[in-house]
């Protein structure tokens, strides 16, 4: 669920990046499958195998400064961070999302829209009875107007 925004800037630099599923064990998976020591998570959990098998907060904020070499963090250059909305959707049963056709249909066309400008996002929480519907787009209004045409869907069809 990492920010589109980060995805462009490396993919501007020429840094490869793997999307995992959502959890500190995939990402520490993907890692050791590629022989790479640094990952991390929306969440704001970095991993980084040069010091820590797992998430360490105080070792990624003191690597973050490093990086930065006295610069505040929003003059960082870094990258553009896009707009996100996310919202979650109470279901009856968070497992029906993999048949919802109708749903991923529609998935499908709004990702063909933002295509190199946004994406979406749809999964079901590993843990509640949930769909998260996320959305990132150049501008907060095209976000949420996404995201609002996907919720309704998924509660029509799910809730």
């Amino acid at each position: 669920m990492t920010n589109y925004g980060f995805h462009n800037a490396m993919s501007e630099a020429g840094v490869e990046v793997e999307v995992t599923s959502v959890g500190d064990r995939y990402v520490t998976e993907a890692l050791r499958e590629k022989g790479w020591v640094l990952g991390g998570e929306q969440s704001g959990h970095i991993i980084s195998t040069d010091y820590a098998p797992t998430g360490d907060g105080i070792a990624a904020a003191l690597m973050t400064l490093d990086a930065l070499g006295g610069r505040p963090l929003g003059e960082s250059g870094v990258m553009t961070k896009l707009p996100q909305t996310l919202v979650n959707v109470t279901v009856n049963d968070r497992e029906a999302i993999g048949e919802a056709t109708v749903v991923w249909d529609a998935v499908d066309r709004a990702n063909g829209e933002l295509e190199g400008r946004g994406r979406v996002l749809l999964r079901p929480s590993g843990t509640e009875p949930l769909i998260r519907v996320m959305v990132e787009a150049p501008t907060q209004d095209e976000a949420e107007s996404v995201c609002a045409a996907l919720v309704d869907l998924v509660k029509a069809e799910l809730a």
